[in-house]
């Protein structure tokens, strides 16, 4: 990179997004040293001007920020960092500093939910119950829910349409996971298609 650290008198602003959820974590400053650091050894650090020192964000909280990718702006004067976050990114204890909630798509973390119950199965769960009764039956279920939303598809009920249209997608999800795929699997295909 051939950055311009001149303008902003020898620090440039680096915005820090989340690689994962794309949400915007924070800004701040870095030099030539804290970029030079921050490539070397994958954690972010900056140039504090309050301190006037370099800091590794992190360094006494432990929530650190692993660098994923760095990207100029056109000017060559900001950086944007993406990053894997490590507990909240703001020293106030907020997800970001601009007191937003770092969260991605709720599919994300209904994916989890239903990872985690097929690796660590609960007996009182509903998911689970599906996946100890094989592929067989979390198919038929599948099947089972695609006729259901095109039989209200037929109708005006726009809430019982809406009923089955999540109950398909939330059973396509265990089918996936059974089949130890995700959504982003498909959604792989479906982007290699898309041309």
């Amino acid at each position: 990179m051939d950055l311009d650290f001149k303008k902003g008198d020898g620090l440039i602003p680096a915005i820090v997004q989340d690689a994962r959820t794309n949400k915007v974590l924070m800004l701040a400053y870095m030099n030539e040293e804290a970029l030079a650091k921050t490539q070397a050894e994958g954690k972010v650090t900056f140039f504090s001007r309050s301190k006037n020192r370099l800091w590794t964000k992190g360094e006494t909280s432990g929530n650190f920020l692993n660098l994923v990718s760095i990207k100029e702006d056109c000017d060559k004067d900001t950086l944007l960092l993406k990053v894997n976050p490590v507990g909240p990114a703001c020293h106030t204890g907020a997800d970001t500093c601009f007191d937003e909630k770092n969260e991605g798509h709720f599919l994300e973390y209904l994916e989890k939910i239903i990872k985690d119950r097929k690796e660590n199965p609960n007996q009182e769960s509903y998911t689970t119950s599906l996946f100890n009764k094989g592929i067989n039956k979390v198919a038929q279920k599948v099947g089972e829910e695609a006729v259901e939303l095109v039989i209200e598809a037929k109708d005006d009920n726009k809430e019982l349409f809406l009923g089955e249209a999540a109950d398909l997608m939330y059973h396509y999800l265990v089918l996936l996971r059974a089949k130890d795929f995700d959504l982003e699997d498909v959604l792989t295909v479906l982007r290699s298609r898309h041309k």
